[in-house]
């Protein structure tokens, strides 16, 4: 049985319309080397909504994103520094979008005055088709067959070169 190795995820990155996209191609490449394919889409949304809405509202641009995998769940936080917008002020339908997505979330304050909008999504096994052993490899002494000793004539073998000059020359004049 294969042991799933947890893994962690940091990005402090300054809120931008064109790196929300960069950021997104980011998680998406994170989640696929977890592999976590079936949920690139569901969190690389949620994560583009929540950038979104702090790109639009925020005066401090500066955010967090931190991943976790377990194994089981993936649960993927998202923190801005600025204390002057409240969930309640995000962009309309953005956090019903996020519960949409999402098997659960959340949101709550920080020591500085910003807040952290959580959730979490489970993963489900990717179908595969099973494998089917594949027959070994010839190695190569069975893949090259090593020639038939054939009889090397006794002419060829003893014959001195000088001889041989001349027997070529007897028979181009004969």
């Amino acid at each position: 049985m294969k042991t799933v190795v947890p893994c962690y995820y940091h990005l402090d990155v300054e809120v931008s319309p064109e790196r929300v996209d960069q950021v997104r191609r980011i998680l998406a490449a994170h989640l696929r080397y977890w592999n976590l394919e079936n949920l690139v889409e569901p969190v690389c949304h949620c994560a583009d909504v929540l950038l979104r809405s702090i790109g639009e509202h925020a005066a401090d641009k500066n955010t967090t994103i931190e991943m976790w995998w377990n194994g089981q769940h993936l649960i993927t936080a998202v923190a801005d520094n600025d204390g002057g917008i409240h969930p309640e002020s995000a962009t309309p339908g953005c956090l019903a979008r996020i519960a949409a997505l999402s098997d659960g979330w959340g949101c709550c304050g920080t020591d500085t005055g910003g807040k952290i909008v959580w959730f979490s999504r489970r993963a489900r096994a990717i179908e595969r088709a099973p494998l089917v052993p594949a027959g070994p490899a010839p190695s190569l002494r069975e893949a090259r067959r090593t020639p038939r000793e054939m009889p090397v004539p006794a002419r060829a073998i003893s014959m001195p070169v000088g001889s041989f000059q001349d027997e070529v020359v007897a028979a181009a004049s004969g």
